[in-house]
């Protein structure tokens, strides 16, 4: 009886912990938080790598300078073809979706909804961003989305203001952007999505190709020594081989479905002093009336040296 109601009291506080305590790695799409403190390794590489293995373009617009406690964006543009389709969890074709990751320096963060333009809530709607933890809000995610209409992802960004935080200086500052489309071949568990090609675990003859479970395929192996091994396909990529066929540990047993990738680039702002730039107009303007005032001159000194001549 003891044994019994230890059980459910475990139960119950496991329900519990699922209910009123999520964390944040537990949310579906971004299985990056799972593992990963900070979506940036000491490399310079972004964590979605690890899972997207193919290299694609990746591109962000971001405006040159901004003032402080202002609102601006910052668009990544995932480039693809529409056109193509890649394999789904359960094997079928579907269309690509898209993701993006932007490092903001400390200070910039998110704008918040009351702050946006009418264009700009335009153009980010439908998109919902979130940060990577609670208590790193300079870092933003979004994804997996639709890619048919979200290859350009627009994310609002609020500038910090020096004057309200002292650890916050004018300057220049870097970002660090990943965009990706296309799901990946690894999950952050280190197991292989059916979104990538599958080896053969030893070296033999292929002897019979059988179906199994949930759509897969299982291709048994008579090694040398006539023991067999059976690597399970699972559905989704095409099998390169047929019973017969000789195969060496290691060699691709079906094509490579993906079709998508990551990228990631770089990119720097100018949080600008707006002293500076006043006194940088003032300047100018001081330098245009110098100018005007030599052009002034000349011409009186012209006009007395012509009278004086007469």
């Amino acid at each position: 009886m003891r044994r019994l109601f230890t059980l459910l009291l475990s139960s119950a506080l496991a329900v519990s912990a699922l209910l009123f305590a999520p964390q944040a790695s537990w949310a579906y799409p971004f299985w990056a938080q799972q593992n990963y403190d900070s979506p940036r390794e000491a490399t310079g590489k972004l964590v979605c790598a690890n899972c997207h293995l193919a290299k694609k373009a990746t591109q962000v617009e971001v405006p040159q300078s901004v003032f402080p406690d202002s609102v601006f964006k910052a668009v990544v543009k995932i480039p693809y073809d529409t056109l193509i389709q890649q394999v789904a969890g359960d094997g079928s074709a579907a269309g690509l979706n898209v993701g993006a990751v932007v490092m903001l320096p400390d200070g910039f963060k998110l704008a918040p909804a009351d702050r946006l333009s009418d264009e700009l809530k335009e153009e980010t709607a439908g998109v919902y961003v979130t940060q990577w933890s609670e208590d790193q809000p300079n870092i933003l995610l979004v994804g997996p989305i639709s890619g048919d209409q979200h290859q350009e992802i627009v994310f609002p960004i609020l500038s910090p203001d020096p004057a309200s935080d002292s650890s916050i200086h004018f300057g220049k500052y870097q970002l660090h952007v990943g965009g990706n489309r296309g799901r990946g071949q690894v999950y952050p568990t280190g197991e292989k999505s059916n979104n990538g090609v599958f080896n053969a675990s030893v070296a033999g003859t292929v002897a019979s190709i059988t179906p199994g479970e949930n759509g897969a395929t299982v291709v048994a192996i008579t090694t040398a020594d006539g023991s067999s091994v059976s690597d399970t396909i699972p559905a989704g990529p095409t099998l390169k081989v047929a019973i017969g066929d000789a195969v060496a540990a290691g060699v691709a047993l079906t094509n490579d479905p993906n079709v998508g990738g990551f990228g990631q680039i770089d990119a720097e702002v100018v949080l600008q002093n707006p002293v500076r730039i006043y006194g940088m107009l003032a300047f100018f303007a001081a330098v245009a009336v110098a100018q005007i005032m030599l052009v002034l001159k000349k011409r009186q000194i012209e006009k007395v040296q012509a009278f004086e001549g007469v």
